[in-house]
């Protein structure tokens, strides 16, 4: 170095002493990266700079608030940074587009000038935590006293930027990067006090902590003994004379049939009623007179008798026109609209009546989700409309087999007790949580992906 070289270094001493405290002041290693990037031209002048990590790749660069990871200009620079760390990683150095392969120097003169200044950063090549350089790029050729101060100045800087830095793991290189730092040996330790011995044991606590085996089916509040109204004959729905929802006594009507046919077959069953008891008189006053006629008294008698039946049975159907509440409680049912006018058969549910707290959870578990359960397994229902207050109970039974719900999907049908009473209403609907037995969490994770192996290879 020469005399004028030695005063320009010493010259620049009080620049490098101030970067310093401003380095020390500096509160992240974002703060850091943005001094040292746009900060150092009282040092060197250059056009741009570029701090690259090995594990995060291009962490700043001058001029720029926020980087882009996937821009083109981007991904070059982590490129050549990367070539020049697995080729010239040992101490600073200038480049020019000729230092670098022929794929990478094609682009050279797209993004950068002519010379660039090569200073790496980090104690030894094998400390992925301590890995990383800084690039400098301008026109004109970079003299030794610059690179000097500039060198120097990244030690410096370096050592702090350390002290503020973790790692950030944002690509599958920079995960790969951290565990390897974590589970490399430490030979200067005991067994018990490697970090990878620790982690493996705490993975095997972990996994082997008890886990409460349990499954999700969707469920709903249903009543628990509900008196269902069916049709009691083939007819046509006249009248409803209750709404949905509405609370009746025992005894109310409910609805009523339309009467007309049911009339027109009472009367035909009258009129033939008295044809029969005419014909019967006739015979009868034949037999005084006619052996012949007496045989057949016999057999109009029991037609007689055939249709005092007919009439007697449209007689009670006239009567069952109107049906009836069995029971109070509150009626559950659709639109009363839509049954009116429709044609219904004997047997046929038309509506329910239950009590109003007579309530309990029902629950469909998928034939892939069926574990064993117990009566008496705690059931957590966690209805759409009220998702932060859950409804307990408790299985009253699990159904054996499986049965097809509406969806075309079969599922093992679970009735749950409820706990303690509950202000909603029936038929809310929401997600079921069932509770199992107490198994290892490995056991907890791996039950359905096992599942699926053995059915795949049926073993």
């Amino acid at each position: 170095m020469t005399q004028q070289d030695a005063d320009t270094t010493i010259d620049a001493l009080p620049q490098l002493w101030e970067l310093a405290g401003l380095a020390r002041q500096s509160q992240s290693d974002r703060e850091l990266g943005f001094l040292l990037a746009n900060q150092s031209l009282c040092l060197a002048g250059y056009r741009q700079a570029v701090l690259w990590l090995s594990d995060e790749g291009v962490f700043t660069l001058s001029g720029v608030v926020q980087i882009e990871a996937n821009a083109p200009y981007v991904l070059w620079v982590d490129q050549v940074a990367r070539h020049l760390r697995a080729n010239h990683a040992g101490a600073a150095r200038t480049l020019t587009s000729q230092d670098l392969p022929e794929h990478l120097a094609r682009e050279w003169a797209d993004w950068w000038p002519e010379h660039a200044l090569w200073i790496p950063h980090g104690l030894t090549r094998d400390d992925a935590a301590s890995q990383g350089a800084s690039l400098w790029l301008r026109d004109e050729v970079w003299t030794a006293p610059e690179v000097q101060r500039l060198a120097q100045w990244s030690e410096v800087w370096w050592h702090a930027f350390r002290a503020k830095h973790k790692t950030r793991v944002r690509s599958w290189g920079a995960f790969k990067s951290t565990m390897q730092r974590w589970l490399r040996a430490a030979p200067d330790r005991p067994w018990y006090r490697q970090t990878r011995v620790q982690l493996t044991l705490l993975l095997v606590v972990v996994l082997l902590c008890p886990l409460r085996l349990s499954v999700l089916a969707p469920g709903e509040l249903v009543p628990a003994h509900p008196v269902v109204i069916r049709s009691p004959l083939d007819g046509v729905i006249d009248t409803f004379h209750v709404q949905p929802n509405q609370m009746v006594k025992q005894g109310q009507p409910l609805f009523s049939f339309d009467q007309a046919l049911i009339r027109s077959r009472m009367e035909v069953a009258q009129q033939t009623l008295a044809t029969a008891q005419a014909d019967y008189r006739q015979t009868y006053q034949q037999a005084l007179i006619d052996a012949k006629s007496k045989a057949q008294l016999a057999l109009l008698a029991g037609k007689v008798e055939e249709k005092r039946a007919e009439l007697v049975f449209a007689t009670e159907q006239q009567q069952r026109a109107t049906v009836q509440a069995p029971q109070g409680g509150m009626v559950l049912m659709d639109d009363p609209s839509e049954w009116i006018g429709k044609p219904v058969v004997v047997g046929e549910r038309i509506l329910r009546i239950a009590e109003p707290g007579d309530i309990e959870v029902e629950a469909w578990i998928p034939l892939n989700d069926a574990i064993a359960l117990q009566e008496g397994a705690e059931v957590s229902l966690y209805l759409n409309a009220s998702p932060l207050s859950p409804v307990s109970a408790r299985i009253r039974y699990l159904a054996h087999d499986a049965v097809q719900r509406p969806d075309g999907q079969f599922a093992y049908r679970v009735r749950a007790v409820l706990a303690e009473p509950t202000s909603h209403r029936v038929g809310l609907k929401g997600t079921a949580r069932i509770q199992g037995h107490w198994v290892p969490l490995i056991y907890g994770m791996l039950r359905r992906p096992l599942a699926s192996v053995r059915t795949y290879l049926g073993v």
